[in-house]
């Protein structure tokens, strides 16, 4: 029993060092988020369209028409960060979100909920919704997010969404 009692512990000690890897990248994350913001080419094409799309609704022909004017910088900055869908590009049968980590997937979903606070008329719900035609992922993958979408709005999160 001894024997038993004692792989157990090691297997639990094994799970934790994992989660521990895990909780590290994603608080390294959180700390240098969109840092490619602020600096050239972004810094300034963010500046011009930051209040611009706060008032359009995520999606509609005006908020894809912000983005044709941001391509420049939006290039950049999916160029630089593993958490969009359009990081992934080149030839690929899979959608982008099935070639990213969990971790990926989950400062991405961190994201979508941030930028979702900062529209006017923001839904996260919306937004994966529109995401999932957008980067055509699983309705599987899709109900995961929504799920975890679900879990965020319960968490007691600070957040400056009216400043940003």
């Amino acid at each position: 029993m001894f024997e038993s009692k004692f792989k157990t512990a090691r297997h639990i000690e094994t799970v934790r060092n994992f989660l521990n890897s895990v909780i590290r990248e994603l608080l390294r994350r959180g700390e240098c988020h969109d840092q490619s913001k602020l600096q050239v080419p972004e810094v300034e094409v963010f500046a011009e369209y930051t209040a611009k799309l706060r008032n359009c609704t995520y999606g509609s022909e005006e908020y894809k028409g912000f983005l044709q004017g941001m391509q420049v910088a939006l290039d950049h900055h999916y160029a630089n960060n593993s958490h969009h869908p359009e990081y992934f590009t080149g030839p690929c049968i899979q959608s982008p979100l099935e070639r990213m980590t969990l971790v990926d997937l989950f400062e991405m979903l961190c994201d979508w909920k941030a930028a979702s606070l900062r529209h006017v008329d923001g839904d996260i719900f919306k937004s994966i919704e529109i995401n999932q035609q957008r980067f055509g992922y699983s309705d599987e993958v899709r109900m995961i997010l929504m799920n975890t979408a679900q879990w965020l709005n319960t968490q007691q999160v600070e957040h400056f969404a009216d400043e940003s």
